[in-house]
């Protein structure tokens, strides 16, 4: 289950839209939308690009998930049932090295809350929820 000790994650429930990129999770690998009338990324899932307006246009494609820390908050008070046994746990944003117009949250799983260095460089793992469902999250590379 997860790294984080008291923390019970959220399960998604994929829909159409969503459901290959939630199969993609189960087996390791980040794929995220990618128009190609224009060649723009999309996460989360779009029905159309909102680049250039194309909604038939889109291929799912993997990218590597490697990105940086770009700002982080820690939780004390969470009102999500899951988090509140975790608390104080840490909030990142994660950008995407391949485009940094994608942005994820990490829980960063291993990093101490508050402990956060900025700007570091992270790495894509992924874990378990109660249902089984594996979720993206990114932990500072070593």
């Amino acid at each position: 289950m997860s790294m984080i000790p008291g923390l019970e994650r959220p399960a998604p429930v994929p829909n159409e839209q969503t459901k290959p990129f939630w199969e993609a999770c189960n087996q390791g690998r980040l794929v995220l939308q990618n128009c190609t009338a224009c060649q723009r990324l999309h996460y989360p899932p779009a029905q159309k690009c909102d680049k250039c307006g194309a909604a038939d246009k889109f291929v799912w494609k993997e990218v590597q998930g490697k990105g940086h820390i770009d700002v982080y908050f820690v939780i004390r008070d969470s009102r999500i049932r899951g988090f509140r046994s975790a608390q104080p746990i840490n909030f990142a944003v994660i950008t995407l090295d391949e485009d940094p117009g994608i942005n994820f949250l990490s829980n960063l799983p291993g990093t101490p809350p508050g402990k956060v260095p900025t700007g570091a460089p992270v790495e894509l793992i992924f874990e378990k929820t109660n249902t089984g469902q594996m979720l993206p999250e990114w932990r500072v590379a070593s």
